[in-house]
C-alpha cells in the first residue's frame, strides 16, 4: 500500500514507495517445514540435556518460525528492542528472553527492560553503567572473548579477557546490579567441539575468582555457533553436548546452563525456491542467473568468503549434467551464490532452482538492492 503524501508532488506519482511485484511472481520463496524446526529444537535438547536453549532470534525472525518455536517451549535470545517487540507480540514474556548483544544504544536497554527483560550481557564498563541507569537492579552477564575459528567468522568484535570479566561483575554489584553469569560465543558454524574448551576454562577461572570475592554466579551461557549440515557432514550436536557436559561438570559449583542455538535448529528446515531468469555461456563458463542472489537472501556466501556452500539442485533433474556458476539478478559482480555446480544441461528460463539448508541467516539479511524482490516466507 502506498503512503499518503500531505504535500502532493506530481513526480511522486510514477515512483512507488516500494517496488511493485509482478502479479505472477511467486519466487523467490523460502519454504520452512514446521515439523523440522521442532525436530531441530528437540535434537539440540537431546544433545544438551542439562542446557536451556534460548533461540537466537536474529537467525530467523519470521513470525511463523518464532511462533512454532514458542509453541515448542523455546526461550529466546535477542539483540535488539525490535526483536523484543516481535516476540512480545507473539506472547513471549520478557523474562523468557535474554539480551546478549553486549553493546546497546541506551534506549534499547530501556525499551527491553520495560518489556520485562531483566538479563543483559555486558563487555565494557560504559555498558555496565548504562544498564544500571536504564534497567536498575537487572542481572548482568559478562561476555568473554574467544579465539576460535568458524566457517562464518563472527568473533573479535565483542568480549573481554577473564580478568576483565571478573572486574566487570564485581563492579556490577557495586552499581546495584546482580552479577548473574558469564557467556561466550565460539563463532558461527563452528566445526570443532574442542572450540568450547578454552572459553570454559576461562569460565572456571572467572567463577573461582569471583567466589573468592564472595560472588557466586547463577548462570553460564554457552552461546551459539553450533553447526548445521550444508553440503558436507559436520560434527554432531551430540559431540558438542558431550564435550560441554564434561567441562561443565568440572566447574567449581553448580549453575544453570544456557545456550543460544539458531542455525542448528532452523537451517535444515528451510529450502529456497527461485526461478531461472537466464542462461548464458561466457568465456569463463556457463552461468545460470536466478531471481535470488546474495543481496536478497544469500548474504552468508559473501560473509564466509564462499566457504559456506549450500546444496543446490534444479527442478528439471535431467540425467545430462553441466557445471554452472549460479548467480543472482543484480548488476553487482559479487552477487554469485556458487560456482561449478552440477545442474541439468538443458536448464532454461523459467526452470526452478532449489537451495537447501536455507532456513538460517538468509531472509533476515535480505535487501531490495537494485529493486529486486524480497523473498516470501512460507512456514508449513
Amino acid at each position: 500500500m502506498r503512503s499518503t503524501l500531505n504535500n502532493h508532488d506530481p513526480a511522486a506519482d510514477s515512483i512507488p514507495d516500494s517496488p511493485v511485484e509482478p502479479p505472477h511472481s511467486v519466487t523467490p520463496v523460502l519454504e520452512l517445514n514446521a515439523a523440522r524446526i521442532v525436530a531441530g529444537l528437540e535434537t539440540f535438547r537431546n544433545a544438551f540435556p542439562q542446557v536451556q536453549p534460548f533461540f537466537a532470534t536474529k537467525c530467523n525472525s519470521d513470525f511463523g518460525v518464532l511462533r512454532v518455536l514458542h509453541a515448542a517451549g523455546s526461550r529466546f535470545e535477542v539483540a535488539s528492542a525490535a526483536e523484543v517487540s516481535i516476540l512480545t507480540s507473539l506472547g513471549v514474556p520478557g523474562p523468557e528472553m535474554i539480551f546478549s548483544n553486549p553493546m546497546r544504544a541506551r534506549e534499547q536497554t530501556r525499551q527491553a527492560a520495560r518489556a520485562g527483560v531483566y538479563r543483559f550481557a555486558v563487555d565494557s564498563l560504559a555498558e555496565l553503567h548504562r544498564v544500571a541507569e536504564e534497567a536498575p537492579g537487572s542481572c548482568v552477564y559478562a561476555r568473554l572473548a574467544t579465539g576460535g575459528t568458524s566457517v562464518v567468522p563472527s568473533e573479535g568484535k565483542f568480549g573481554v579477557a577473564a580478568d576483565a570479566a571478573v572486574g566487570l561483575l564485581r563492579q556490577a554489584r557495586e552499581l546495584g546490579l546482580t552479577p548473574y553469569g558469564i557467556t561466550f560465543h565460539i563463532g558461527s558454524q563452528s566445526l570443532s567441539p574442542e572450540a568450547l574448551q578454552a572459553p570454559l576454562d576461562d569460565v572456571h577461572l572467572v567463577m573461582t575468582r569471583l567466589a573468592a570475592a564472595g560472588i557466586r554466579l547463577q548462570m553460564v551461557d554457552l552461546g551459539g555457533g553450533y553447526p548445521a549440515v550444508y553440503d558436507v557432514p559436520v560434527p554432531s550436536l551430540a559431540a558438542f553436548g558431550r564435550f560441554a557436559a564434561a567441562r561443565i561438570a568440572r566447574l567449581p559449583y553448580p549453575v544453570e546452563v544456557f545456550a543460544e542455538p539458531g542455525r542448528c535448529i532452523v537451517a535444515e528446515a528451510g529450502t529456497f525456491r527461485c526461478r531461472v531468469i537466464g542462461v548464458a555461456e561466457r568465456p569463463n563458463g556457463w552461468w545460470v542467473h536466478t531471481d535470488l542472489g546474495v543481496f536478497n537472501g544469500m548474504m552468508e556466501v559473501l560473509e564466509s568468503g564462499g566457504e559456506l556452500r549450500y546444496p543446490i539442485w534444479d527442478g528439471r533433474a535431467s540425467t545430462s549434467r553441466r557445471r554452472y556458476h549460479v548467480t543472482g539478478p543484480t548488476c553487482d559482480g559479487q552477487d554469485t551464490i556458487a560456482r561449478d555446480i552440477l545442474l541439468s544441461t538443458d536448464l532454461r528460463e523459467g526452470d526452478e532452482i532449489f537451495i537447501g539448508s536455507a532456513g538460517a541467516y538468509t531472509t533476515v539479511y535480505a535487501s531490495r538492492f537494485n529493486g529486486f524482490a524480497l523473498p516470501r516466507v512460507l512456514v508449513t
